[in-house]
């Protein structure tokens, strides 16, 4: 692939952040929280998730849908949640912490909630069962456009490459949708993507 190709793509894929960005900020609170309801109760009627026992989520952000209903099904159903943590000594990787209403929380460099670093607290990313993986933008291949850390393409390497770890559901709002996203060599398709009115199977 030539440079030329290579920031043609990469200039794209900047845009198409930018797009549904917007597109997601300007749904109304009201949409929001419909939105979440729906995708609760569709991410409630998955087997794997019914069979889980560690899921972790995220905390919504810039307009993402939110998983508050979904974590608070999790706490009634008696399973444990994990939220992201950027690592405090391996720049561009996360860690996944116990996360539970009463944890103690602060804000990290990129004004996202996350709960404050206790490494009692940590849980392994190959002993949890699932990951919930927030997206910009995804296609019917089940390929994710992210932010652009690379954080979750790091943290997904061992599904990526062996199918081994915790299984990626990539959850967002409808119009997050692209018929066909520019992909890179390292991006990381998931196997099941979730909104409130579809399902995108792998």
């Amino acid at each position: 692939m030539t440079t030329t190709s290579v920031s043609s793509s990469q200039q794209l894929r900047q845009q198409l952040r930018q797009q549904i960005r917007h597109a997601r900020r300007q749904l109304s609170p009201q949409q929001q929280q419909h939105a979440a309801q729906q995708l609760s109760q569709r991410l409630q009627a998955i087997d794997r998730i019914q069979h889980s026992q560690h899921i972790a989520v995220y905390l919504a952000n810039d307009g993402e849908i939110d998983p508050q209903p979904f974590i608070k099904w999790l706490w009634q159903q008696g399973k444990s949640v994990y939220l992201p943590v950027l690592h405090p000594f391996s720049k561009g990787h996360l860690l996944f912490l116990h996360y539970e209403a009463n944890t103690p929380m602060t804000t990290n460099r990129y004004h996202i909630s996350e709960p404050q670093l206790d490494v009692r607290r940590v849980k392994p990313i190959a002993d949890l069962d699932v990951i919930c993986t927030p997206l910009v933008a995804f296609d019917s291949e089940g390929q994710r456009l992210g932010m652009g850390g690379g954080y979750y393409d790091r943290t997904l390497t061992q599904w990526h490459q062996y199918r081994q770890g915790p299984y990626p559901i990539g959850i967002g709002h409808d119009c997050q949708y692209i018929p066909q996203l520019p992909n890179e060599t390292w991006d990381v398709p998931l196997p099941l993507i979730i909104t409130p009115q579809y399902q995108f199977n792998e």
